[in-house]
């Protein structure tokens, strides 16, 4: 059974399609926020937020004049990094008042025939009490990489990683009453539509894959949860980051290595 895309993803542009990003630009007002990010990066590198219609007027005026300017050169001018923007979700679900997501992994274990495994991973939370208003990038995306710049990084590092049996008991004491939500609802509607939403991005995506025996990829999926508890697809990395910066990590990572070869 397929999932409408607005069920699941984030409104997105891909700002290197004319047709797409003047569609963006008509669309935007006061009031919206919007996260931009570049398509082939990692560990939050180029990733900034557009607060207000005078940022995304600026940045507008930006790409307007880096296309001039291509255009003008003949392409003997480097080409842009290409980006989507994404509507930016300002009502998160916090743990004890920060912000989170969960990474999960899909294991494309082979391409001839087509063999796909679910695994669970971990919760990735902020050093910082969310604030939607904020400057501060390491209080708007949670991964290590980017938490590693906030000062308080090196005394809460343990505690921005949690197993995801820490979530779900977390999840059954403080909200599964007041939201009228089953119990284990981690490990029940939330892991199955993880992996509804993995299975569709895989069915969209296959025809592309090389289908050769041996190839298989090991992708890192980021799922955010709203105050709602709507479950919404960030994005898919190829090329997960595997570091073991705490004991949480030290303790899933390795598992998910020797499991997946």
């Amino acid at each position: 059974r397929f999932l409408k895309m607005e069920d699941f993803f984030p409104e997105s542009f891909r700002l290197d399609l004319r047709e797409e990003r003047n569609a963006f630009f008509a669309l935007c007002r006061e009031g919206d926020i919007w996260i931009c990010k570049p398509t082939s990066s990692n560990q939050g590198r180029g990733i900034f937020l557009l607060k207000n219609r005078a940022a995304v007027a600026t940045y507008q005026a930006k790409l307007h004049s880096t296309e001039e300017e291509q255009l003008s050169k003949r392409g003997s001018c480097k080409v842009p990094q290409a980006r989507i923007v994404q509507r930016y979700i300002q009502q998160p679900l916090l743990l004890e008042g920060k912000k989170f997501d969960v990474r999960s992994y899909l294991l494309i274990a082979c391409t001839a025939p087509y063999v796909v495994f679910f695994a669970q991973g971990y919760v990735r939370l902020t050093c910082t009490c969310y604030d939607a208003a904020s400057n501060d990038l390491t209080a708007h995306l949670t991964n290590q990489y980017m938490q590693k710049k906030n000062p308080l990084y090196n005394q809460l590092k343990e505690e921005t990683v949690w197993r995801m049996e820490h979530f779900n008991s977390y999840v059954n004491e403080k909200f599964r009453k007041s939201n009228g939500l089953p119990k284990d609802w981690v490990f029940t509607v939330f892991t199955k539509r993880m992996q509804q939403i993995m299975v569709q991005c895989f069915l969209a995506a296959k025809l592309r894959l090389e289908r050769k025996l041996g190839y298989f990829d090991l992708i890192g999926c980021d799922f955010l949860i709203d105050e709602n508890f709507k479950i919404w697809l960030l994005e898919m990395n190829a090329n997960p980051a595997l570091h073991t910066h705490c004991k949480v990590l030290r303790d899933i990572i390795p598992t998910i290595v020797h499991e997946s070869l």
